[in-house]
């Protein structure tokens, strides 16, 4: 009797240590999750920049800085604007002259800055103009926030990541780690797409996108949505729908610009990721990175997220036979997308 008395003490103490540790653990997690960030967003006064902005003013952690940057004179204007919110997040506004003071300290900088594809504008002509950009920018985060998260909104994403990979090799900084193309907006038309063509609840919807960031290098895998299936014809018809999903946006706005508000969405989205990931949460999503002996030199993986951006590449399963036909197809367009990055910085 009086051992399964010493022993049932033993039990009860073992649970409670356990319950000790679990709430200490509990608490050090939330705590974990209130610690600030500073993000800043170079480009932010423009229509995608303005919508992220928003987004991330309601729902950074509390004591994090968002601090805005644009050649546009109206971007002081949007920071006060967004400042009139009642969320504990510190919003600042920097001109031209100020990309090194917006950029200080920075933990994740997001850049939707450049022009955005207008009807009749092919990926040639988008590239001829951002590219200067972009690499502008890259050259300003690495004199001001080299160890950073970097996440490239910026078309083409197919070929302005490598720009900003090929700025931090020169400099001697690189860390394939930590620069990101978002494509986000892919995942999230296809789920918008999927859910409205199944009549199902859109927030049970998951849909890998591998790939690139444009046209028939973005590739839905429709063969891996759980809890649905598509017939060959609709496969047929939704894939090229998602592809073409931006000139859907350009088309509908009439030359009043892009996807603005969706690409915001998309974007404050993926920066979510990479908070709980620099928190410590264990975070999969889907984004461009660099690949070593993959389909390509840069590629949109699902990626585990954590402290120090990518902290592991996964697979991304099998594919259908309609999706290895679609993967080979594109990847010559891909490759010569990266290649002209790449040669723009040579």
């Amino acid at each position: 009797m009086v051992e399964n008395i010493l022993e049932i003490d033993r039990i009860n103490l073992f649970l409670v240590a356990n319950f000790i540790i679990l709430r200490a653990t509990n608490v050090s997690y939330l705590k974990l999750r209130r610690i600030p960030m500073k993000v800043a967003v170079l480009g932010a006064a423009g229509g995608i920049g303005q919508a992220l902005s928003l987004l991330l003013k309601t729902g950074l952690p509390a004591g994090s800085e968002l601090s805005l940057y644009d050649v546009a004179p109206v971007v002081p204007g949007v920071a006060v604007d967004l400042s009139h919110i009642p969320t504990d997040v510190k919003v600042a506004g920097f001109g031209a002259d100020d990309l090194n003071k917006a950029l200080e300290g920075s933990d994740i900088v997001l850049i939707p800055a450049g022009m955005p594809r207008k009807p009749g504008m092919d990926r040639a002509d988008l590239f001829n103009v951002n590219a200067g950009i972009i690499k502008t920018l890259a050259e300003g985060i690495v004199a001001s926030c080299p160890k950073a998260l970097v996440g490239i909104i910026t078309n083409p994403v197919n070929g302005t990541v490598p720009i900003v990979a090929e700025v931090f090799k020169k400099a001697g900084t690189y860390d394939a780690k930590r620069v990101f193309g978002i494509t986000t907006l892919d995942v999230i038309r296809s789920e918008a797409f999927v859910a409205e063509l199944k009549g199902v609840d859109v927030a049970t919807v998951k849909v890998p996108v591998i790939g690139g960031h444009s046209g028939t290098t973005i590739l839905p895998l429709l063969s891996q949505v759980e809890g649905v299936s598509f017939t060959a014809e609709e496969v047929a018809a939704l894939t090229p729908r998602i592809q073409n999903a931006g000139t859907e946006v350009v088309n509908a706005k009439a030359g009043g610009g892009s996807a603005t508000l969706s690409m915001g969405a998309a974007a404050a989205r993926f920066c979510m990721s990479l908070v709980k990931g620099l928190q410590g949460e264990e975070v999969v999503d889907y984004a461009y990175v660099a690949v070593e002996n993959g389909d390509a030199e840069y590629f949109a993986h699902p990626v585990r997220l954590g402290k120090n951006g990518v902290e592991e590449i996964l697979s991304y399963g099998e594919l259908s036979a309609f999706e290895t036909k679609a993967k080979n197809d594109m990847l010559e367009t891909l490759k010569k997308d990266i290649k002209e990055g790449v040669d723009f910085m040579a």
